[in-house]
């Protein structure tokens, strides 16, 4: 008799893998962060290159991930938020790294666990919490968030046509009845939505609430600047982004040395940036890679060196 069970779900696979390691450049001997450490993808990459006196530091708001560590005395999880680079690797006695990886995408277990509230395909409680010890789930965001504040939200973290028109169901659902579940709010703003890219839309509506949920764009910021003070010069800074509020501001960052993008120029007008780019446009998943692993399809890389 055929065994009906299925393989478990895939904590999260990463994407443009062999890129990401061959633009990191691992030395043996070296230090190395990876900020976003989920299933533990990279980071299981990085230390099949490190040799007996290399080290990993990897990072994990999530406590789920800690069932993801390695076994290797090279090796050390960190249950932290990434925006803590700096004062964590200052605990560690690490001065300066050789080089830092972050993978900014959601890990395929928040959108695959029905019950964490990521994914619209689900129904469950609104929670979206990467840490979830942290104080608001996002229904008690959407529930207490004034207009402004929710037209901020679907401006800034969502690529909708009609930002206004979701904001407006918003309110006009939670008049009615709180919005206390994934199904919920799929309901309050399907009307909003573009009939002929609903799915697409309804997900981009789930991606700005969960960035305003986790303080995903406040986290950016002071990781990338926390990468100014925690890298060698020569080390470099490897990014993954899915998203074009955060693929903005780690171009901004790349290239002039501040989020805003503000071009400082030296006494002799060349630009002061901080950084030597080593991906002039990002790279971006082949066809083949998309098709084994669809969610690649949004992946941005992009990286530098410190100068």
């Amino acid at each position: 008799m055929e065994s009906t069970a299925t393989a478990p779900l895939p904590y999260h696979v990463p994407a443009l893998l062999p890129e990401a390691m061959e633009l990191l450049d691992i030395k043996p001997d070296g230090t190395y962060i990876d900020a976003t450490f989920g299933g533990g993808g990279h980071s299981r990459a990085i230390i099949k290159l490190l040799g007996e006196k290399g080290r990993l530091f990897s990072f994990d708001r999530d406590l789920d991930a800690y069932v993801n560590r390695i076994d290797d005395e090279r090796f050390t999880f960190v249950h932290g938020n990434f925006r803590h680079i700096e004062n964590f690797m200052r605990f560690y006695g690490v001065e300066k790294v050789d080089g830092i990886l972050a993978d900014f995408g959601v890990s395929f277990h928040h959108f695959d666990t029905p019950e964490r509230g990521f994914s619209f395909r689900h129904e469950a409680p609104l929670d979206m919490r990467m840490n979830q010890k942290a104080e608001k789930t996002a229904s008690e965001l959407l529930a207490e968030a004034d207009e402004s504040k929710l037209t901020g939200i679907f401006r800034s973290y969502a690529d909708l046509k009609k930002p206004g028109a979701v904001v407006k169901a918003i309110l006009n659902s939670r008049e009615l009845s709180p919005i206390l579940t994934t199904y919920q709010l799929s309901e309050a703003v399907k009307g909003a939505l573009d009939p002929r890219q609903e799915k697409k839309e309804m997900a981009q509506v789930f991606q700005a609430l969960r960035i305003a949920v986790n303080h995903e764009a406040e986290d950016l910021k002071l990781f990338l600047n926390s990468t100014l003070k925690v890298l060698k010069p020569g080390g470099r800074l490897v990014t993954l982004t899915y998203h074009s509020m955060e693929d903005r501001m780690v171009k901004n960052f790349m290239k002039t040395g501040n989020i805003e993008g503000k071009e400082i120029k030296d006494f002799y007008g060349n630009l002061a940036t901080k950084w030597k780019l080593l991906t002039r446009k990002p790279l971006e998943a082949s066809t083949e890679e998309v098709g084994r692993n669809p969610r690649s399809r949004s992946a941005r890389l992009r990286a530098a060196e410190l100068l």
